[in-house]
């Protein structure tokens, strides 16, 4: 099959409103990582994009994803999953870190928009996360509202040192299977979907060279 009709094969298949049902975590999964596979191969199909998918949604949404990841200009979900308008909802911090805002949009997500799959993307090279190492190691405070991006980050930190770990990028790993962890250890509401299966948590390292999401933590019914 060609880039073109397999992107547009998946654009049809994640066009909820169209077909009326929801996909399962590991649907929305596939849908993502086919996506992905396209944009590393530089032949994305920049599938719903146009005025015609533009004017389907607007009496509602019904994303196939949350991705909850780094505010990293160089981390763009719709672009590099090969997505488009209303297929995926998106919440991101610095660092991808969690706070009420964050865990009020994800319930949002899973129990208002019945969302079936929670992706939490970082990064390499992530400057929050080094930013809460050379902390770690000097003993000082960044100062502002820095200094609570660290203080979020620190557990993830402190989490690695245990383990030995001594790379940035492998803190960074670390801090995303950390903030999986977290969010359904949280918030009551995503647990109750992953134990229920209808959704999934899976946790990917973002490559800013080679564009490939690697995963991490997968927590629920999910292959990948």
């Amino acid at each position: 099959m060609s880039t073109e009709n397999t992107a547009t094969a998946a654009a049809a298949a994640h066009d909820d409103g169209a077909a009326g049902s929801r996909p399962t975590p590991q649907e929305a999964w596939e849908t993502l990582a086919e996506g992905n596979r396209r944009f590393v191969a530089g032949d994305p199909g920049h599938p719903n994009q146009n005025a015609e998918r533009r004017s389907t949604l607007t009496s509602g949404q019904e994303p196939i994803a949350v991705i909850f990841g780094c505010s990293d200009s160089r981390l763009a979900a719709e672009i590099i999953f090969d997505v488009g308008l209303g297929d995926v909802f998106v919440i991101r911090t610095a660092g991808q870190v969690i706070d009420d805002a964050v865990l009020g949009s994800l319930e949002y997500s899973v129990d208002v928009l019945k969302i079936p799959l929670i992706v939490v993307l970082g990064h390499d090279s992530c400057g929050a996360v080094t930013a809460t190492v050379e902390s770690y190691i000097s003993g000082d405070m960044p100062p502002g509202f820095i200094r609570s991006l660290v203080e979020r980050i620190t557990p993830s930190v402190l989490a690695g040192r245990r383990r030995g770990l001594e790379e940035i990028d492998d803190f960074v790993a670390e801090h995303v299977d950390q903030t999986c962890d977290r969010l359904v250890e949280t918030s009551q509401a995503v647990r109750d979907a992953v134990e229920a299966g209808r959704t999934a948590v899976v946790g990917l390292t973002y490559s800013l060279a080679g564009g490939t999401a690697q995963p991490g933590r997968v927590l629920g019914a999910l292959q990948v």
